[in-house]
């Protein structure tokens, strides 16, 4: 089981907070924060449902994650093992998560794969999705794995496609010299770029790429000569 306890703060007001595991009461306000965060025309076939989230509390519990806010849900973040080798980084999200429904978690891998993190709209000012990224960095440290990796989306990239490639635009937001919502976030996160995969999921405004990028374990090493 997983609980952390802490404080955000809204502008200069604190809220106790809590990350924990996200259990089968959870489940119909899990699927709420999702109807919040891709409201229509997100196709609402693409939200959680309840046989996903019930594979995501047996199969894996420790990457089932949520945090309260004042004793209401307003985020999650969820994830599986896989087995992930640096020389073969290819994939699609619906590949290697099983379309969200993680049968093909592997007990044994060496990477922990982010399957989805959402925080309600009305919640974004108060850094809920840095303290869920950490949190699942303490799951990737407590099981002895090798890194946290996922694939962001590129919102930004539609605007520059005609000019610059999907690498380039990954590489511009790394030196700076241009921002990406979402892969800015997971830069200030502490994620690093791996590379821009074609074709990882569907979504226009990404041109259909994803950004790849790891958060590498810093113990993995000692771990590693210790067993």
């Amino acid at each position: 089981m997983y609980r952390k306890e802490c404080y955000v703060f809204d502008q200069n007001q604190p809220i106790p907070a809590v990350v924990r595991n996200y259990e089968e009461k959870d489940f119909s306000e899990l699927i709420n924060v999702q109807q919040e965060c891709f409201p229509p025309p997100f196709p609402s076939e693409l939200w959680w449902n309840k046989e996903q989230l019930h594979n995501h509390v047996t199969l894996f519990r420790e990457g089932a994650l949520c945090m309260e806010v004042n004793g209401k849900i307003a985020g999650s973040m969820t994830g599986l093992l896989v087995q992930y080798k640096p020389s073969d980084p290819d994939h699609t999200w619906e590949e290697i998560t099983d379309n969200g429904y993680i049968r093909n978690h592997d007990h044994n891998g060496n990477t922990l794969y982010v399957v989805d993190i959402s925080v309600r709209p009305s919640y974004r000012k108060l850094g809920l999705g840095k303290l869920l990224m950490q949190s699942m960095y303490d799951v990737v440290i407590h099981k002895r794995l090798e890194r946290l990796l996922g694939g962001g989306r590129m919102p930004g990239y539609h605007k520059r496609a005609d000019k610059i490639t999907a690498e380039q635009y990954l590489q511009e937001i790394v030196e700076g010299k241009s921002k990406d919502p979402v892969i800015t976030f997971l830069l200030r996160c502490g994620r690093t770029p791996v590379k821009a995969a074609a074709n990882y999921l569907e979504d226009q405004e990404s041109c259909n790429y994803g950004a790849l990028m790891e958060w590498k374990n810093p113990f993995y090493i000692n771990v590693s000569h210790n067993d």
